[in-house]
């Protein structure tokens, strides 16, 4: 199945989750902000979501500096 990840297409397993995803590319989870077509969504709605074709998900991580 293919989806959107910051504006590429990825190939990925179906069914595939959020938190599997995210997961699976060893990103740290603190100081992440998903966008889900569109909209954001808070952490605790990262289980609840199961990738569908041609879904856009944009991945922000904050990064600290000084």
């Amino acid at each position: 199945m293919k989806v959107t990840v910051n504006g590429e297409p990825v190939e990925v397993a179906s069914p595939m989750s959020l938190i599997t995803y995210l997961e699976s590319k060893e990103l740290p989870l603190e100081g992440l902000i998903i966008e889900y077509n569109g909209s954001i969504l808070s952490r605790d709605g990262w289980e609840k979501v199961t990738f569908a074709e041609g879904d856009q998900i944009e991945i922000l991580m904050f990064v600290g500096g000084g």
